[in-house]
Formats: structure tokens, C-alpha cells, sequence
């Protein structure tokens, strides 16, 4: 069975920072592409950020820079680190793992980014 867990989500105030983590059990962590997505309310979920099995990454134009995702093989968990937080980044943030050969594909049930003072 295969699952994705979010966490590290919650309030933050603008120009703050958040770590979101997701632990991933079932698969073969290592071989798959993980990566965040994102939705806004009364939007389409979006790219936020992705990183291949050998550690390439990359990223949707509007995060360069703000946020890194990572991963830690070890521990079967992906990591996005986020920065400079403004109130447009409020949203369900999701992971998902994609198989070597672009699927099978996971989703995880997401976790909750709210960027407000």
C-alpha cells in the first residue's frame, strides 16, 4: 500500500518561512520523481516544484528562488523549503511520486499553507 504524508504545514506571516516534509512508504522511494504541487481555492492545481530520482530539480517560474525542494533517499521523505512567504503562496500544498516511467502516480492527501498577518 502505497502512501505519501504531508506535514509542516499551518500559518505563517508574509515574509515568513515554512518546511513542508513528505514521508513516502510503498514504493521504491529512490526511483521515483517526487515532487509539490499546489491549489489555491477556485484554481487549478499547479507545479511548484519537482526533483528526479538522480537529484535534478526544478521549478515553476513564480518559486525560483523563493523555494528548494530536496530530498533525503534515507528517509523516503521530500522536502520543500519555503521563503519569503507572500499571501498568493495560501493554498493546499500536495506531493505527488511518479513512477520511472512516468507512472504509476501517487498523490498525497495535502496539507494546508495559509500566508496571512
Amino acid at each position: 500500500q502505497v502512501q505519501l504524508v504531508e506535514s509542516g504545514g499551518g500559518l505563517v506571516q508574509p515574509g515568513g518561512s515554512l518546511r513542508l516534509s513528505c514521508a513516502a512508504s510503498g514504493i521504491i522511494f529512490s526511483a521515483y520523481t517526487m515532487g509539490w504541487y499546489r491549489q489555491a481555492p477556485g484554481k487549478q492545481r499547479e507545479l511548484v516544484a519537482g526533483i528526479r530520482s538522480g537529484g535534478s530539480t526544478y521549478y515553476a517560474d513564480s518559486m525560483k528562488g523563493r523555494f528548494t525542494i530536496s530530498r533525503d533517499n534515507a528517509k523516503n521523505t521530500v522536502y520543500l523549503q519555503m521563503n519569503s512567504l507572500k499571501p498568493e503562496d495560501t493554498a493546499i500544498y500536495y506531493c505527488k511520486a511518479t513512477g520511472p516511467a512516468g507512472y504509476p502516480a501517487y498523490w498525497g492527501q495535502g496539507t494546508q499553507v495559509t500566508v496571512s498577518s
